[in-house]
């Protein structure tokens, strides 16, 4: 009898992963909304980049964002467009380089990557910060521990669910235990039916080039997810709140090879100068992707 009974939870969990069905073609359109803190101040935020064009860098993710992505095969596009101009993301992941186009202030700009070529400039990102660590007097954690610790994560599932973009969602917690046991808190919606090859999300600052290191907001731990997220809702840093949901997603809809082709007419420079533009070297990020 045990064995019949061991037997029978085999294959209805086998008939359960079966169900979660992987798309390699579909359109989606997400919107981030970064909501600051009511009582802020803008006027007493100084720096951040004022002075480049008149840009405050610390304010202007503040607000709505528009993506649209289009996955087929080993091809992801993702267009995003915001009150501080356009740009368009490029992912090979046959080929593992990521391109990017920036459209701002009247200037269009390309840069390209490795993943090899990213792996070692966030090399070169944790060794500055690590730097600036030992160099802070201010700081109670005590030199020896200042190591660099990788983040785990964990997911607990409710009973809660609504509906995204048409689909079925059941509301999760990611929890993300980080540096002296720090953890942080997401509230995921997941599609539990299905998942996108290539694909872990989309939308949100993980798609934005240079902004997640900048100003937090990068999700951790989404392989372990049973499905796709449809929606998550995060704390960022200096008091914001930022909410990332699909608001449509198309399954059937055919995608031509063209819609990948890079645009013609911009130079593609490496993408370590793109990190000028975002502080110094405290850029990078590109959309969350599975690594093989």
């Amino acid at each position: 009898m045990k064995k019949i009974i061991i037997a029978c939870a085999i294959l209805m969990s086998a008939q359960a992963q079966a169900q979660v069905k992987t798309y390699t073609q579909a359109t989606i359109n997400t919107t981030m909304n970064v909501i600051a803190p009511e009582e802020e101040d803008v006027q007493s935020i100084g720096g951040g980049g004022e002075g480049r064009g008149g840009m405050n860098f610390r304010t202007m993710m503040d607000g709505e964002t528009f993506f649209t992505t289009y996955l087929k095969d080993n091809l992801v596009k993702t267009n995003i467009k915001s009150e501080m101009g356009k740009s368009t993301i490029f992912r090979d992941n046959e080929k593992k380089v990521t391109t990017t186009i920036i459209e701002m202030m009247g200037n269009k700009s390309g840069f390209a990557a490795t993943d090899e070529e990213q792996a070692a400039m966030q090399k070169q990102r944790d060794s500055m910060m690590a730097e600036r660590r030992k160099k802070d007097t201010g700081s109670n954690v005590k030199r020896e521990e200042r190591v660099k610790v990788e983040p785990t994560t964990e997911i607990s599932y409710t009973k809660e669910s609504k509906k995204i973009a048409g689909f079925n969602c059941t509301k999760a917690y990611l929890i993300t235990s980080r540096f002296l046991g720090i953890k942080d808190t997401s509230v995921i919606w997941v599609a539990p039916d299905f998942k996108l090859n290539n694909v872990l999300q989309v939308g949100g600052m993980s798609a934005m080039p240079g902004m997640s290191s900048m100003m937090g907001g990068a999700l951790t731990g989404l392989e372990k997810v049973e499905g796709f997220v449809m929606g998550y809702e995060m704390k960022m840093r200096r008091g914001r709140v930022m909410e990332v949901y699909v608001t449509k997603i198309d399954l059937e809809k055919a995608i031509e090879n063209k819609e990948f082709d890079l645009p013609k007419g911009i130079e593609i420079k490496p993408m370590k100068e793109m990190q000028n533009m975002f502080g110094g070297g405290r850029g990078g990020g590109s959309m969350r992707m599975p690594r093989d």
